[in-house]
């Protein structure tokens, strides 16, 4: 459940630390997590349940590596979109945010400030793959007049980690 007020909930010490063992490890038990920080399992299950209620924890997931998978290609691509509409369309934007939540290859989009209008981090099999997408998905999309990707040669950190 999502909160409608912006204003981040204040954070104490002990939520932090929870914050920081949930990042760790999801699954950890509240018995574990009280063991750890001093406070007993119920008393973890009424902070975690109000650190929902508050939007501070969106959602649990599972984190997959993408090369245990067939995805061994991770490239990032900036977008440019066009900036010309005629008065019919819809805004070149609102269209191409439209599109990208259809894209399974788009694992994560941006909208950026400078000569690029959008970041994509995009993850494919391998480059046959990746020129399908950009060839039939990307560059025929109506509102997108340029790319330039950057392959990742090598993670040298990945983390979902927030510095709570």
């Amino acid at each position: 459940m999502q909160r409608s007020d912006p204003t981040p909930p204040l954070l104490d010490k002990l939520d932090r630390a929870i914050l920081q063992r949930l990042q760790d490890n999801g699954r950890d038990t509240y018995d574990a997590i009280g063991e750890q920080i001093g406070l007993s399992p119920s008393a973890v299950l009424r902070r975690v349940r109000r650190l929902e209620d508050a939007g501070v924890i969106e959602r649990y997931v599972a984190l997959v590596l993408p090369e245990r998978i067939g995805l061994g290609l991770t490239a990032y691509l900036n977008v440019r979109l066009e900036k010309a509409t005629e008065s019919h369309k819809r805004n070149p934007m609102d269209q191409f945010r439209a599109s990208v939540q259809t894209w399974p290859e788009v694992v994560e989009c941006a909208a950026l400030t400078g000569e690029m209008d959008y970041l994509l981090r995009v993850v494919v099999a391998d480059m046959a793959h990746y020129s399908r997408f950009i060839m039939d998905t990307l560059l025929k999309h109506p509102s997108v007049q340029d790319c330039k990707t950057s392959f990742v040669l090598d993670r040298v950190k990945a983390t979902t980690a927030l510095p709570v």
